[in-house]
């Protein structure tokens, strides 16, 4: 992990904010320097992150433990002024979905863990938007943070608008890394564990791998996802620019919050059970009230509520469930317990992150043998996909989401990822389909139309 100087004299953190004109979303991404960063949330600011400050990496099972501690580093001497709360200097990062770093394609340079603190922060909320310049150098003294703000500043002022958002590039070929026939002996082989009393559930993924028709852009297609996705968590990690390659970029749009931290008040979701959408309001409405019925559904989702209100309990004062309900989405519905609890003591929202990571929508029951099993069962890596990835402040507190409805894009290749809930009564053919449903709010914004 690097090693952050907290010296005030030598490195300390110097943040400045100040209010400017709104700008395009679009064309400050399309001109960020990399590292990118997005974060969209409901009922939170949208952020782009252009460049690294500083960097915290870890990897293994301590990562959590080990990013803590250089967050705290980092902040702890600083000399910041946000201006606005939400314009507040903030590190952006995930994690890997298994303690083990990640390998090989596609997530070469996506380590166990890693934050980036932006050099340049860009912050959009009901009210107007702010420029953040964040330094942690030698160099960062007030006045010089000031005048990189300035430059800054009038940088943004002469950004072009990029015009409207472009159609999909369009998909020329795919290829499923789980076959049908592989994928429905994994899933009769979990439900035979389950069965048999070593597992309660398991969460089997695919990965899907196309080429496009040309390059993705970014900026269009976390727009495209923004405008049909509104009440999702939208996210954007990249890893160093490199001199030789084409940076890979790590981007969706989830359903699912893993947690979310602020003072001593906790609020997280148990999201699990999904159906499609109706091509009319009652067919719609049909389909709503048969995910609400239906038994093998309705069991997957209160393994999830149930274990995260135990993963919660000995942090919390009271923990507290509000009624299910579906979420309904573009593409799917979902079963919907939100899920509150008031801290026993102050807790830094990783400690939450932790405990709570992999929640049984995404990993299984009981976690140890469910994440043996997707080990052995699926043929290839995870790397970050259904992992935390959110934002971390000064105070400890933040919001992170499982990195679902996702993918990872390099130049005029992609790889989606989706997985389902296996209990015991699960049929592999519905399971197969029920992934295929998961991958449209991806494939959708890559597919061009009549696709």
């Amino acid at each position: 992990m690097e090693s952050l100087r907290t010296d005030p004299t030598a490195g300390r953190l110097v943040s400045r904010s100040v209010p400017i004109e709104t700008p395009s979303f679009r064309a400050i991404l399309g001109e960020a320097d990399g590292p990118r960063t997005v974060w969209s949330a409901p009922d939170e600011a949208t952020i782009v992150g252009s460049g690294s400050a500083a960097t915290l990496t870890a990897s293994g099972p301590d990562r959590f433990d080990e990013v803590r501690a250089a967050a705290e580093e980092l902040f702890a001497a600083g000399d910041v002024h946000a201006g606005a709360e939400a314009a507040r200097p903030r590190l952006f990062g995930g994690f890997a979905f298994h303690a083990e770093s990640t390998s090989g394609d596609p997530w070469a340079g996506f380590p166990g863990a890693r934050f980036v603190f932006p050099r340049v922060q860009v912050t959009w909320t009901d009210d107007g938007a702010w420029l953040t310049v964040n330094a942690v150098d030698p160099d960062a003294t007030p006045e010089a943070v000031e005048s990189r703000l300035a430059t800054a500043r009038e940088r943004i002022a002469s950004v072009p608008d990029p015009g409207p958002i472009a159609e999909p590039p369009g998909v020329r070929s795919r290829r499923r890394t789980t076959p049908r026939s592989e994928w429905r002996a994994g899933v009769e082989a979990a439900v035979d564990r389950i069965r048999a009393g070593d597992l309660r559930k398991v969460v089997l993924a695919q990965a899907l791998e196309v080429d496009l028709a040309s390059d993705l852009s970014l900026p269009d297609v976390l727009s495209r996802l923004g405008e049909r996705y509104p009440g999702c968590y939208r996210f954007l990690v990249e890893p160093e620019p490199s001199a030789d390659s084409t940076v890979p970029s790590f981007f969706g749009a989830t359903p699912e919050r893993l947690v979310s931290v602020r003072g001593r008040t906790v609020e997280t979701d148990a999201l699990a059970g999904t159906t499609g959408r109706g091509e009319t309001p009652a067919e719609d409405e049909w389909l709503a009230q048969e995910l609400a019925r239906d038994d093998k559904n309705a069991h997957e989702h209160e393994l999830v509520a149930e274990t995260i209100e135990k993963q919660l309990s000995p942090f919390a004062a009271t923990v507290g469930s509000g009624a299910r309900r579906i979420k309904r989405l573009a593409t799917v519905q979902h079963l919907w317990t939100p899920i509150t609890a008031t801290l026993e003591r102050d807790e830094h929202v990783l400690s939450l992150v932790e405990a709570l990571h992999p929640t049984p929508a995404v990993g299984g029951l009981p976690p140890t043998a469910a994440l043996a099993t997707i080990r052995e069962t699926e043929p290839f890596d995870r790397g970050w996909y259904a992992a935390p990835v959110g934002w971390i402040d000064a105070a400890g507190y933040g919001t992170f989401a499982v990195a679902l409805r996702s993918a990872v894009a390099r130049g005029d290749a992609a790889t989606l990822f989706a997985g389902v809930g296996i209990v015991a009564d699960s049929d592999p053919d519905r399971e197969w389909d029920e992934v295929q449903l998961k991958y449209r709010p991806i494939l959708d914004e890559l597919e061009s139309e009549g696709e």
